[in-house]
């Protein structure tokens, strides 16, 4: 077995690590959220966190590791009678972003279910990680129907297995952490809330604490146990500590005043639900536990909201996390009572601390330096013509731009496909491991040989060959590749920001829908990639925000540039077709003939059979309609910006290319 990184040995990252000892001292807090980029120990600390937990009493036997005291009634391997029991250490599971249902809950014999009548359950990653911790590294990328399942076992603290008339249900109480770059994406709102905590981690700028990471990272790997040895007294403390502090939780008083601090900076931040005052109140009361005190101050109530709120105040998905601390401390003040005691940071016990041996400052986590920036915070560019970047307009609400065909690609909510969750359309013969029964089909496949498989009882004699695998539809995500015209004839200030808020709403659409989505533009003499194809709907607004105008319009470039992307996103990911959207009033110039090339890079697209749809931004009384012929060129539809908006659009792209009938599957 490997030796793990030991936790005190975990340089600076302060507040990651005093989140992950709170939930060791109470569970009941909810677990923790780590973003950050990578490289930055999110997920080191987490894995040395489980050598610093309690040992656990767990019935002799029992895969499902009841406690002895109280043993679950409805433990699969039960009933247990009360009794001693033995210890066994705190797991850690870790559940891998591609994981099946079957490997998250577990899976029954189907073959000895239907042939036997009995209920062969396998025990899943929930039933390993019961009473202790659920580990998901890079938790935004998780399937949805596993993000299902996660809140329903985290809600109910039991997981369900159904399999046609079987039904399995087990206890799955756990210590829920996850770690993410955001970078790569955000989390669906509903598990956002379910962490308890969350963490913003950023790599120290302090050369000094950058130094020591490094000597001790290469110390540990030289010679990971005579390392683990040097912090086993650190370690050893910690352990201690968690210990003593669980014992003294059960008498930490929260007080009225404390509970009103709370209530107040839960309405101040206007965060949804009461999740988060609850949240608080345990986070404060097990802060004050660690620091050894039996009162919660108002320094514990502060400190619970810089850990509780940031990922609950969010009001749409590109709001960055974070808290006003200035607003934060006036809150509190204005609602300290009688009773509230201000904390001494120079005290014993003040602040909820942990020890931390020769970790270093921490580091403050900001970027380096940036350009003097234009408006936007782009930095400005020169050139001939361009003006500094126009806000975009308030975001609306779209209607569905959607793919036609079937197709199969990662789970989402935007297209058509074939996926193992949805709704049953068919049967077929399964390819490997069975997961989804189509009971009628087997049953069907299976009756014709009764007799010749010599039945004598009720049920019936099922065999390998008879089992029948359930075809489903559901829906999948698609790769969003915006292609938005920047050149002068767009630069009218008041008709950019229509544009950017266009783009902005269609961008919200996206990260509903679980879409990578892709940004080029075109202005001046060519193109440019401004996002490659991501699950980052968030860096995607942000390049938009800072997006200056000026220039020609080199429409064709624009196009080729698109092509381009897709053509290298379709050998990294061919599973997953494309949607692309032209926003543009169609307008070609600059270069030899640039309306024909235009057109011809168009008429890339129609061959290919990629799904199109062209963004009218073109204005005034006189229309010259280009943006439509471009549509045609594409094989797609024209909508103009103030039907985007609009209900007369409702069929818009249940079909975008609805001229042409079925088009061909591009990645």
């Amino acid at each position: 077995m490997t030796t793990p990184f030991p936790f005190t040995a975990v340089v600076g990252q302060d507040d990651l690590r005093l989140a992950l000892l709170l939930n060791a001292v109470s569970p009941a807090v909810g677990g923790v959220l780590v973003r950050g980029e990578k490289g930055t120990a999110k997920s080191t600390a987490v894995r040395a966190l489980s050598a610093l937990l309690p040992e656990v009493a767990v019935v002799s036997g029992c895969r499902f590791s009841c406690d002895p005291a109280a043993p679950d009634p409805s433990c699969p391997d039960g009933p247990h009678e009360p009794g001693a029991g033995t210890q066994r250490p705190s797991r850690m599971v870790e559940l891998p972003v591609g994981a099946s249902e079957d490997r998250l809950v577990g899976a029954l014999d189907i073959e000895r279910a239907l042939a036997e009548g009995v209920k062969a359950f396998e025990p899943g990653l929930l039933a390993d990680a019961h009473r202790g911790i659920l580990y998901v590294d890079e938790v935004n990328l998780l399937h949805d129907h596993l993000v299902d399942l996660l809140l329903d076992a985290a809600a109910m603290g039991a997981s369900y297995v159904e399999r046609e008339g079987v039904s399995v249900r087990h206890a799955a109480r756990f210590l829920l952490v996850g770690t993410m770059n955001p970078e790569e994406g955000e989390l669906r709102p509903q598990l956002l809330d379910r962490f308890g905590l969350t963490v913003e981690v950023a790599a120290s700028r302090e050369p000094d604490q950058r130094v020591e990471v490094v000597r001790r990272r290469l110390a540990y790997d030289d010679d990971p146990t005579a390392f683990a040895a040097r912090w086993a007294d650190e370690e050893a403390a910690v352990r201690q500590r968690i210990v003593a502090a669980r014992e003294l939780l059960p008498q930490v008083r929260l007080g009225d005043g404390a509970l009103r601090q709370i209530a107040a900076t839960c309405a101040a931040f206007e965060v949804d639900g009461m999740r988060a005052d609850i949240v608080m109140a345990r986070t404060a009361t097990a802060l004050a536990a660690w620091a050894g005190r039996t009162d919660v101050l108002a320094e514990d109530v502060r400190q619970a909201a810089l850990l509780a709120l940031p990922h609950r105040r969010r009001r749409n998905p590109f709001d960055a996390p974070g808290l006003d601390e200035d607003k934060l401390d006036e809150t509190l003040e204005q609602n300290s009572g009688e009773g509230d005691d201000d904390p001494d940071p120079d005290g014993p016990g003040g602040g909820g601390g942990q020890p931390a041996p020769d970790s270093g400052p921490q580091g403050d986590g900001g970027s380096a330096a940036q350009p003097e920036a234009g408006e936007g915070g782009q930095p400005q560019a020169s050139g001939a013509g361009e003006q500094s970047a126009a806000r975009a307009a308030e975001p609306f609400r779209t209607k569905v731009l959607s793919v036609p065909g079937i197709g199969e690609g990662a789970a989402g909510r935007r297209s058509r496909a074939r996926t193992e969750h949805g709704r049953t359309t068919g049967s077929r013969r399964p390819r490997g491991a069975l997961t989804k029964l189509h009971l009628a089909a087997t049953v069907q496949a299976a009756a014709p040989h009764q007799r010749a498989r010599g039945r004598s009882g009720p049920g019936l004699v099922i065999r390998r060959d008879d089992l029948r695998q359930a075809t489903r539809e559901g829906r999948e995500g698609n790769l969003v590749l915006f292609v938005v015209d920047a050149s002068g004839s767009m630069a009218a200030r008041q008709r950019m920001s229509a544009v950017k808020g266009a783009v902005l709403s269609l961008l919200l659409d996206a990260y509903q829908r679980r879409d990578k989505v892709g940004l080029v533009t075109f202005r001046g003499s060519g193109a440019d990639v401004a996002l490659p194809p991501t699950s980052s709907v968030d860096a995607a607004a942000v390049r938009l925000e800072s997006l200056p105008t000026g220039g020609r319009t080199p429409l064709a470039a624009g196009l080729l540039k698109a092509h381009e992307v897709l053509r290298v996103e379709r050998l990294r990911d061919p599973a997953r077709r494309a949607l692309v959207v032209v926003v543009t009033d169609g307008r070609a110039t600059g270069g030899p003939e640039p309306v024909a090339l235009a057109g011809r890079a168009a008429r890339l697209f129609a061959a290919e059979g990629v799904a199109s749809v062209v963004v009218d931004c073109e204005s005034g009384p006189v229309r010259l309609g280009l943006a439509g012929r471009l549509a045609g060129e594409l094989g797609g539809t024209a909508v103009t910006l103030d039907e985007l908006r609009a209900d007369s659009i409702a069929g818009l792209v249940r079909d975008v290319q609805g001229s042409k009938g079925t088009s061909r599957r591009v990645a």
